[in-house]
């Protein structure tokens, strides 16, 4: 069972108050920087993805809050807790962590400057929180309507991103290593914009979904949806089955690419989905007529 330390608890809320009342998002954390609180599905045997719509407290970032009132519930919820995680990604801050770290035996401070002036981006005055093993957490605000994801070392070696779904150790938090604290002259700073081009750096391009194979007519289309519906085990069944059909209509010839590039899809290759095919256009090829 984890110590009890009440002044720690006390400070870390007394500093979780605050973050608060500047519309930071905030909830307990413990001395190893976790949430304090166990999820209250930990012993469910098949758990269902949960929120917090449960309305009990354990959900990590999700239990996050400005309420001053639900703050302290929290924290009477886990007595134990001696540090706050603020949040990333919501209003009105939607907060972006640029944690540069120390312990992977690299520059990260160094690779940061490499990286603005690679792509013509300068870090504003902003919020700096000083962690207990050297490092440091810049503090960003991002746009609204935009995602930013969590990423460890993508953006260059020591340099982790803390977005959406994310968190940052609290300033005045009390750790297993030491206390965070926030940079001399920053305190009060409100978290400054991301530059465009560092944003550009922090979001990972649109997936591009492969277009869907052109299909004759609304019936083709129909056909090559049901073998783009195939799970595995009924993929040459389903492409078998729709290549009769579209042969038995008369458009076998022209749905033969549009069948395979769907079968391909679902996991058959191109030389299966080819084979399937003819053996549908021999079945159903017209039988030869008899001699007298």
């Amino acid at each position: 069972m984890a110590t009890i330390d009440r002044q720690a608890t006390t400070l870390a809320l007394a500093h979780a108050l605050s973050a608060a009342e500047r519309g930071l998002a905030v909830i307990p954390l413990s001395r190893t920087k976790l949430p304090a609180l166990r999820s209250p599905h930990h012993d469910d045997p098949d758990p269902a993805p949960c929120h917090g719509e449960c309305g009990r407290f354990g959900h990590g970032v999700y239990d996050a809050s400005t309420d001053p009132r639900r703050i302290r519930e929290l924290f009477a919820a886990a007595p134990w807790a001696t540090g706050y995680g603020i949040a990333c990604g919501l209003h009105p801050h939607h907060l972006i962590g640029i944690d540069l770290d120390t312990k992977s035996g690299t520059d990260s401070s160094a690779a940061l400057r490499e990286l603005a002036l690679r792509h013509l981006f300068t870090i504003p005055e902003t919020v700096v929180v000083l962690t207990p093993s050297g490092g440091r957490h810049l503090w960003l605000s991002g746009p609204p309507d935009l995602v930013v994801p969590n990423s460890a070392g993508r953006l260059a070696p020591g340099i982790d991103i803390r977005g959406a779904g994310g968190y940052l150790v609290g300033p005045g938090s009390r750790t297993d290593h030491g206390v965070y604290s926030t940079a001399p002259g920053t305190a009060r700073l409100a978290p400054a914009s991301c530059p465009s081009e560092l944003l550009r750096l922090l979001t990972p391009p649109p997936r591009r979904h492969p277009p869907a194979p052109p299909a004759t007519g609304r019936q083709g289309q129909g056909l090559v949806q049901f073998v783009l519906a195939a799970h595995e085990g009924q993929r040459n069944t389903r492409l078998f089955w729709a290549a009769c059909r579209a042969y038995e209509n008369g458009i076998g010839a022209e749905l033969t690419d549009p069948l395979v590039e769907a079968a391909v899809r679902t996991g058959l290759t191109e030389r299966e989905a080819r084979s399937t095919i003819s053996s549908a256009a021999r079945m159903t090829a017209p039988a030869p007529p008899r001699r007298g």
